[in-house]
């Protein structure tokens, strides 16, 4: 995560938070990402770091957190509506718990010092802006010490605070042409390959499906990686839902999803010898909402 810059200027607000009553110290970060230090704040002052970050998914990372920090997800986009907010703390939560803010009061999500790599969710619709509290334990040494996490607006979502319901909309059953062909041309990742294992949670209620010697078409954010071997194929893995019951499968597959904070989450994936004969009848009597490569 590259650091950003903002502007910070010390004003006198009220915050609408029990036992929390006092100066806020105001920061506007016009980008996606915020990278701050707690000691920038006057120990003396019990001061409340407050950044505005502009987009509907980023990251934060306070390092040397010192008191408290109210980062409040307000995107740019006055048409879109969005329902869900979920954030993924950066592991180790090291000097600060975090919480959630609604309506004014706090939801404690991850105490301090506890390990953490589950995504939170919760909603956002009102008048009030999404808002994440992190306040700062009292610390001797706060040498080391970092707390951050990445960010999600999503809508249309559940509202059930976890991650099967809110961020995943995996397809139990098969796409149809239309569906499949509307997510060739909108899917965060199109990649197609073969199924070397199917691994399954049943405490988390996902499955991981392993994909070796695949061709990405289309990623956002890297969930699949170049082979150092002398194929140049690529690797990965897709989550689904453990009751989508997905089982290995010989031949070649068309993988399309979403990808939510790094991950591959699986959408429409039919073989690709039944899609290409789907895309070649919608392209002759041009139906097709996209152009797709075929070899």
């Amino acid at each position: 995560m590259s650091p950003v810059g903002s502007r910070c200027v010390g004003i006198l607000l009220l915050v609408s938070i029990p036992v929390l009553l006092h100066c806020v110290s105001a920061c506007v970060a016009d980008l996606c990402n915020w990278r701050g230090s707690g000691l920038a704040c006057d120990p003396r002052a019990r001061a409340v770091q407050q950044v505005r970050l502009r987009c509907t998914e980023g990251a934060v990372e306070w390092v040397y957190p010192s008191q408290a920090l109210r980062v409040v997800l307000e995107p740019n986009l006055s048409s879109a509506r969005h329902t869900t907010a979920c954030i993924k703390p950066f592991g180790g939560v090291g000097g600060a718990s975090v919480y959630m803010e609604r309506a004014g009061e706090l939801h404690l999500l991850v105490a301090e010092g506890a390990r953490s790599d589950k995504v939170y969710c919760f909603r956002v619709d009102g008048p009030q802006k999404p808002a994440v509290f992190l306040q700062a334990g009292v610390q001797r040494d706060i040498s080391r010490r970092s707390v951050g996490f990445r960010y999600e607006l999503l809508g249309n979502r559940s509202s059930a605070p976890d991650l099967r319901a809110s961020l995943v909309q995996a397809v139990c059953r098969p796409c149809n042409d239309a569906e499949l062909l509307l997510a060739v041309c909108s899917s965060d990742f199109v990649v197609r390959g073969h199924i070397s294992n199917v691994s399954h949670d049943a405490q988390q209620q996902t499955s991981s499906v392993e994909i070796f010697e695949a061709r990405v078409y289309r990623q956002r954010s890297g969930a699949f990686e170049r082979d150092a071997g002398v194929t140049g194929g690529w690797h990965g893995r897709i989550h689904t839902l453990l009751q989508c019951q997905v089982k290995a499968g010989g031949g070649q597959f068309l993988f399309t999803g979403a990808e939510h904070f790094g991950e591959a989450w699986l959408g429409c994936a039919p073989r690709y010898k039944d899609f290409v004969a789907i895309y070649r009848a919608s392209r002759q009597v041009r139906q097709n909402p996209c152009e797709f490569p075929l070899d």
